[in-house]
């Protein structure tokens, strides 16, 4: 798998949790990188392989966490200009 695309959607992912607050489907992921849902499923296990604090929630395609943040509510809240939408690994 081409590097430059795994690195890619790392940062389409990262991006995604610091807008939104909350990881991308991989069929959000394949809209960001206009690429076919199946092809984003690949890159984005690839890029969870790739990172440090990157995973996948068992048996599934989604994203548990993706460091620093989680996709699954914890008990760390980060609050930035008086909006909390994230939650810290």
């Amino acid at each position: 798998m081409d590097a430059s695309l795994i690195q890619q959607a790392y940062t389409s992912i990262q991006q995604h949790f610091v807008e939104t607050g909350r990881a991308p489907h991989y069929t959000e992921l394949a809209s960001l990188l206009r690429i076919t849902p199946d092809e984003a499923r690949a890159v984005q296990s690839a890029a969870a392989k790739a990172g440090v604090g990157c995973w996948i929630s068992a048996d599934t395609d989604y994203i548990a966490s993706w460091a620093p943040f989680s996709n699954i509510p914890t008990q760390y809240l980060v609050t930035v200009d008086g909006q909390q939408k994230w939650y810290a690994q």
